[in-house]
C-alpha cells in the first residue's frame, strides 16, 4: 500500500505572449505583486507556430517566460491560473486580449502548464482548470511529448527551461539543508 505524502514544492514558471512588448514592465509588476520576485527572465522568443491567436491579438506575437524565486505548492496551480486570467483581463481592450498568460510549474522530473481547456492527455485539477504535462526531464534534458506545444518544444525554449531547472535544483538543495 502506498502512503500519501505531500508533494515537494515546485518552481513557478509563467509564460506569456503578446504583440505589444511595451506592456511587459507593467505586466511583470502585476504578476510579481501576486507571486513575488522574478528569479530569471527568458529572452523574447518568436511565436510563429500558429496563427490561432492572431485574430484576437494581432501579430506578430512574441513569447517571454518568467520564473519566480519563491517555490509554490503544486495544488495552488488552479488558483494561480484563475489569477493570471484576471490579470489578462486587466490588459484587455475592447474585449480582446493583449496578452496570453500561461502559468505552470516545474519539478525535477516535469514541466506542467495550467489550462482551462480539456483534452485527452490533460488531468482535471479543480476550479475548471486542467494540468497539461508539457515536458518531462530525462537524460539531462527536457523531452517533448506528442502533445507538447510547438513553442515549448523549441530547442531554445527547452534550453532556457534547463537553466530554470538548474536554479530550482540549487534552491531545493538549500531548502534541504535547513
Amino acid at each position: 500500500m502506498s502512503t500519501p505524502e505531500k508533494p515537494m514544492q515546485a518552481k513557478l514558471v509563467i509564460g506569456l505572449f503578446t504583440k505589444d512588448k511595451s506592456i511587459l514592465p507593467e505586466l511583470t509588476e502585476q504578476i510579481a505583486g501576486a507571486y513575488g520576485a522574478v528569479d530569471i527572465v527568458s529572452p523574447w522568443f518568436s511565436f510563429d507556430y500558429t496563427s490561432y491567436y492572431e485574430p484576437e491579438m494581432g501579430g506578430p506575437l512574441f513569447r517571454r517566460v518568467l520564473a519566480f524565486e519563491e517555490l509554490i505548492c503544486q495544488e495552488d496551480l488552479p488558483d494561480i491560473k484563475l489569477e493570471t486570467n484576471r490579470i489578462e483581463g486587466n490588459f484587455s481592450q475592447e474585449n480582446r486580449r493583449r496578452v496570453n498568460i500561461d502559468p505552470g510549474y516545474m519539478t525535477p522530473e516535469r514541466f506542467v502548464l495550467a489550462t482551462g481547456k480539456n483534452f485527452t492527455h490533460r488531468i482535471y485539477i479543480g476550479k475548471g482548470i486542467y494540468a497539461d504535462l508539457t515536458l518531462i526531464f530525462t537524460k539531462n534534458r527536457f523531452q517533448t511529448l506528442d502533445w507538447t506545444y510547438p513553442d515549448y518544444a523549441d530547442n531554445e525554449m527547452r534550453s532556457f527551461l534547463v537553466l530554470v531547472r538548474n536554479r530550482y535544483m540549487i534552491k531545493l538543495k538549500g531548502c534541504e539543508k535547513r
